[in-house]
């Protein structure tokens, strides 16, 4: 929340003349204590210029289930920001990962965060410390967030005016403070259109929409959801039509031409001529605002090359030292997706699932190895009638293909060490955790629906060369001779890269409550590069995407510690170096090291709740507090030589020894507990899809 006003104080007072929209998700009170409303108040006090919406209301639209999970900000149509990062507390941090803030310095009040621990019951007192900082840590937070420059922008841009104005429609249709919004004709006439094509589709439907608004007021209520204005009407093609009614396992799996800035959603919208919506000083904007030059200058039949090349000298007025960011700028053909419904954007088809389609078409064409880091990993196999998504399955046929043909293939997946909602795996009140486990559980490793005991029935031991999964630990102490703690490093980016050419970042997890559409809203991008560089894979030469391989190394090499000229040991994902010694080692180094210092959880050691019960009270007996995983180290190991006793220091073990913050995921943790809720526990009578 802190970082959202500050974002918009600082746009208000760079540009006080723009306007600023803000939709947010309005929360289902009694599930979740985000406090959505104190956030609207905060921010309306901020400036005139700042226009809040919150959506859905649940009474009247009757979706209480199902939320909006994207974080997107644009920026006048240029630029924008997309990914797994959340605009509010507990989301700042380093690529250090540090544990302790003591006194506080980096993390006020209650961006000191750690939902294991405690969730705030409210917000509104922000700089009042919501733990003991001297007895539990921070849970560090690890994310994946984009910057995009050009014409996937307007994309982007589009997509947020679709949502507003049926969020306008729905809750505030007479409120004349709340404005409907129009879209620039760049954002209307899809830019990949000739030159000929734009200036025809302009000036007929730039007449035909001005007489339209001079017959209707700029806030009828005459329209219904249908009448959203979004895109120019389009003629399906042969090859579209067909792709529509493609399905796998009643789910779209039509293949979009992923890497091109073009936006193949219009397919999925209402095809409605624009009508009744502008903003509110904005009537005047056919009469009076002519179309750029550069839309009217563009020539006909260009290349494919020559459009790139248009759009990409468009694109770069600033070079990489004035804006400051992170890595380079590089060019990318990028495509939009979206999971999205009537319920969230007021789309006309049942739902939209480009980005369950992007992951399963990227996973089936992938060459060499996929990588993955992603919140949730709940997905189904085909027959599975439980969990709809088919990640899973396009995973399982691509390493089988892979075994089959002797392939070095790889897949890499990381995830949380544990779900990030308050509760211990044993507690009362913890049964949402329980049943958050049991569903990944299902997923990777139990049961008959499970991938890896699936790919066992062929592959035998071998399974562990092509794929497997991990999370990521952080130790520290919490304060000046204070306690050394350790803590999950929470993964809430929603990346994949494939073959270090394609990336799919955004706000999607893999579960069925991001991929099915019809539920939570979400969007993404999915970037192929233009530009290549040299590299391997396999030990053999290959052209890496600047993009993909730059971020993959990025990753890595946090993720592994690596510096300097390390990093050119991971160049190459897939070799038996890379894959084996490097990254399984230090994985598996690290998580043994865990284990014998802090002998937290989760671990492959406690298998059930009585064992977790039975070590929980050990170590309180033994330390006098410890935090609700298992966090808190001795001062002294118990250590042995020659059969005398040496004590040795926790923390000089912990230097020497740990490597990054990989460490293996405990595929035996909690094994012998049915993890699902039972008829006591209130998540009992909750729908299961909720979970998943």
């Amino acid at each position: 929340m802190m970082l959202m006003l500050l974002l918009v104080w600082m746009l208000c007072w760079k540009l006080k003349q723009s306007k600023i929209y803000v939709l947010m998700y309005k929360e289902v009170t009694i599930a979740l204590k985000i406090n959505s409303l104190y956030s609207k108040r905060r921010l309306l006090n901020i400036h005139e210029n700042v226009k809040v919406l919150r959506y859905p209301d649940h009474f009247s639209s009757g979706v209480y289930l199902w939320s909006h999970h994207e974080k997107i900000v644009i920026i006048d149509y240029q630029i924008c920001f997309l990914g797994g990062l959340d605009l509010c507390f507990g989301r700042y941090d380093t690529p250090d990962h540090t544990l302790g803030d003591y006194p506080p310095k980096i993390w006020p009040g209650k961006d000191y965060y750690n939902p294991r621990e405690s969730e705030p019951n409210s917000w509104e007192e922000t700089l009042k410390d919501e733990l003991d900082r001297q007895k539990f840590p921070r849970m560090p937070w690890h994310d994946v967030h984009c910057a995009l420059w050009g014409p996937p922008c307007r994309d982007v841009a589009r997509h947020f005016v679709q949502r507003w104005n049926y969020a306008k429609r729905n809750k505030a249709p007479h409120e004349q403070a709340i404005p409907l919004l129009m879209p620039h004709h760049h954002m209307v006439i899809p830019h990949y259109l000739s030159g000929k094509e734009k200036r025809d589709v302009l000036r007929e439907d730039q007449e035909e929409v001005y007489q339209e608004i001079k017959k209707r007021s700029s806030f009828s209520t005459q329209s219904s959801f249908q009448d959203i204005p979004l895109f120019v009407p389009r003629v399906d093609s042969e090859q579209d039509r067909a792709a529509r009614h493609s399905k796998l396992n009643g789910l779209d799996k039509t293949v979009l031409p992923f890497f091109r800035s073009r936006s193949n959603m219009e397919a999925c919208f209402t095809e409605t001529q624009m009508k009744d919506f502008v903003d509110d000083h904005d009537i005047v904007f056919f009469q009076q605002r002519k179309p750029e030059g550069r839309v009217l200058q563009l020539k006909q039949n260009l290349s494919e090359k020559e459009w790139w090349e248009m759009q990409e000298r468009d694109g770069q007025s600033v070079s990489t030292e004035e804006v400051g960011q992170v890595g380079p700028r590089t060019a990318c053909r990028c495509q939009v997706l979206r999971s999205v419904s009537q319920w969230s954007a007021g789309t006309s088809q049942l739902e939209e699932t480009s980005i369950h389609a992007a992951y399963c078409s990227l996973i089936e064409k992938a060459e060499h190895f996929i990588y993955i880091e992603n919140q949730f990993f709940i997905s189904g196999l085909e027959g599975d009638d439980t969990i709809q998504n088919r990640v899973l399955q396009a995973l399982y046929e691509r390493i089988i293909r892979a075994y089959n043909e002797k392939q070095c293939f790889r897949v890499i997946v990381v995830i949380p060490l544990l779900p990030g909602f308050q509760g211990g795996v044993d507690d009362a009140g913890a049964a949402s955790v329980r049943a958050i486990m049991h569903w990944q559980y299902r997923t990777i490793c139990r049961g008959k629906n499970s991938l890896l005991e699936n790919l066992e029935h062929v592959l035998g031991a071998k399974v562990c060369n092509y794929v497997s999964f991990y999370g990521l630990r952080s130790y520290g102490r919490l304060c000046e001779g204070g306690p050394l703690a350790t803590s999950q490093i929470y993964v809430h980016s929603k990346v994949m890269i494939v073959d270090d050419r394609a990336v799919l970042i955004g706000s999607a997890n893999i579960n069925d409550r991001s991929l099915l559409g019809s539920r939570d809203s979400e969007i993404a991008i999915l970037a192929e590069d233009n530009e290549y560089v040299d590299s391997y894979m396999n030990q053999q030469p290959w052209k890496s995407g600047r993009f993909a391989h730059s971020l993959r190394l990025s990753l890595w090499a946090e993720h592994l510690g690596l510096r300097g000229l390390e990093v050119n040991n991971i160049k190459d994902p897939v070799s038996t170096e890379t894959y084996t010694h490097i990254w399984r080692g230090i994985a598996e180094t690290n998580a043994a090291v865990y284990q014998d210092v802090f002998g937290c959880i989760p671990n492959d050691m406690i298998t059930s709740r009585y064992a977790f019960r039975q070590e929980m009270a050990k170590q309180k007996e033994k330390l006098g507090h410890t935090t609700i995983d298992l966090g808190i180290a001795p001062d002294k190991l118990e250590d042995y030589e020659n059969g005398n006793y040496k004590g040795t220091d926790a923390h000089e073990t912990l230097l020497k020894t740990c490597k990054g913050r990989l460490v293996s995921f405990p595929l035996q943790f909690m094994s012998n507990e049915d993890l699902r809720p039972v008829f006591n526990e209130s998540e009992y009578y909750a729908s299961p899809q909720v979970f998943h």
